[in-house]
């Protein structure tokens, strides 16, 4: 089954393939920390899932701050199965399915703007590139695929690159993490505040994470 988990206020979305019941706390515990409720969508074409199994995945979605769950399926066993647990469950045949679970994937490739502060236990995650104006507080994490900016203060964890380009960075007005990630490289935030009235940016050099000032090259 394909589960799609997002969170309007954040502009958040996270599309995640669930293979094996048995393991909902390793798939899902990424999200244990965020504050803002979450919408869940399951998408299951051609699977049966008893009430007991979907009990034991409404337990653990409670957990994390699911809001709204709703269940899309092909088989009508599932749907009656969602159905005796009060959850919105709706019958489609597996185009239709299909066809919905491709539209949000369409949307998760696309670069995101966020605008306003990211707040402790927020997390905001990019296929593209992330761009956000406002801060970045302590205790909240931000990635992407390729480059994040943030028009504002970096306090807390950024991870660039998480696909594993090395190319990527990090930029900000005022550059002071928690913690900064480049693909595999990792660095820990300075202990002093920076005393720099310039923008910042992070990239990797010789396999180590350095941060120069960033600047803005324009043609005359």
């Amino acid at each position: 089954m394909e589960i799609v988990l997002s969170s309007t206020e954040s502009k958040y979305l996270e599309i995640c393939s669930l293979f094996d019941l048995d393991n909902i706390h390793e798939t899902f515990k990424q999200f244990s920390s965020m504050k803002n409720p979450l919408e869940a969508k399951i998408f299951a074409v051609n699977e049966s899932i008893s009430s007991h199994q979907l009990s034991k995945l409404k337990d653990h979605f409670d957990k994390i701050n699911i809001s709204s769950l709703h269940i899309y399926s092909n088989n009508r066993d599932t749907v009656l199965s969602g159905k005796s647990l009060k959850i919105d469950s709706t019958f489609y045949k597996d185009q239709e399915i299909k066809n919905k679970l491709l539209s949000f994937k369409s949307k998760n490739k696309e670069d995101i703007l966020h605008e306003g502060t990211v707040r402790s236990g927020d997390r905001i995650s990019s296929n593209g590139n992330l761009c956000i104006i406002g801060d970045v507080n302590p205790g909240a994490i931000v990635s992407a695929k390729k480059n994040i900016y943030v028009w504002g203060k970096l306090l807390g964890i950024a991870f660039a690159g998480k696909n594993g380009n090395k190319n990527a960075t990090i930029a900000s007005l005022y550059l002071n993490p928690l913690q900064l990630r480049i693909a595999d490289v990792i660095a820990i935030g300075p202990k002093d505040k920076p005393k720099n009235f310039y923008p910042e940016i992070a990239v990797i050099d010789k396999q180590r994470i350095i941060i120069k000032p960033h600047v803005i090259e324009t043609k005359n």
